[in-house]
């Protein structure tokens, strides 16, 4: 326990910018399996997305902490039925919101409504490590509040789990979207388990078949179970949207009120 409140202590903002440093650096010094200009700007849209993120995210987190607290205060979930070890608690715990983040991840690419909003990251063509940033508000608010509530609320989940989580979590989300290819040994071992920065360039993929598939953020094998794996070599992978394919619906403004724009999905005929 000692080990998690350490960690639990950390600033997350300080782990993201310190990995966003690390690999942005290394996408400029190293050649990538993704080529394209106007760096700068890319930066900026995304960094923007943060910007507005940190803003709101005061409300979000007071919501979830208090909506938590009282899950736990009342008992409610299915831990609070099972008797177990706290350690073992932890580590379900992490899988388990996981496992609903999945779902939501899922239901994203389903119900049109979510969909408007998650299409925000997913319309990035020049995806690189800055693309952690790209996500509307209203979507964090879906998936960080009431996805991260849900879990809770089903399996009795605490704070310190979902703390553990988010530790956890964060340079797998951070890692997944990096502008460099990883080695093919990575993906044929630690991502018969894990999500890995090259399984996860496939969710990125413009082919629907692709872009519906491989929703997991840590563990790869909700996909596998659930059929919704797929695998395509990072050298035949186009990112992006292509109904987004222009530099006017980058743009950070665009990106904004585009889930309120009807956008017809233009489908890759691959």
């Amino acid at each position: 326990m000692e080990t998690v409140k350490m960690l639990l202590a950390i600033n997350p903002n300080y782990v993201i910018v310190g990995l966003i440093a690390v690999f942005y650096t290394l996408e400029q010094l190293f050649v990538t399996p993704f080529k394209f200009d106007k760096r700068p700007k890319h930066l900026l849209n995304n960094v923007l997305f943060q910007i507005v993120y940190l803003v709101i995210n005061f409300f979000y987190a007071s919501l979830l902490v208090f909506c938590i607290n009282w899950l736990n205060d009342n008992q409610i979930g299915l831990f609070h039925l099972i008797k177990m070890p706290y350690w073992l608690k932890l580590m379900l715990g992490v899988a388990l919101f996981d496992f609903t983040t999945y779902w939501f991840h899922r239901m994203g690419h389903i119900v049109p409504l979510f969909w408007r909003l998650h299409r925000v990251h997913h319309s990035d063509s020049t995806m690189d490590s800055s693309t952690y940033f790209r996500g509307h508000p209203i979507e964090a608010f879906v998936n960080f509040g009431i996805g991260n509530m849900v879990a809770s609320a089903i399996f009795g989940l605490d704070m310190t789990t979902f703390g553990l989580y988010s530790f956890i979590v964060l340079p797998f989300l951070i890692v997944q979207h990096i502008n460099l290819k990883t080695p093919d040994w990575v993906d044929n071992t630690l991502g018969k388990v894990f999500m890995t920065p090259n399984l996860h360039k496939i969710h990125h993929e413009q082919d629907q078949l692709h872009t519906d598939s491989n929703f997991a953020d840590i563990f790869i094998v909700w996909d596998r179970l659930f059929g919704t794996y797929t695998y395509k070599p990072l050298k035949e992978i186009n990112l992006g949207l292509k109904e987004f394919n222009t530099d006017e619906k980058q743009s950070f403004l665009y990106l904004m009120k585009s889930p309120f724009i009807s956008i017809k999905r233009n489908v890759s005929d691959q």
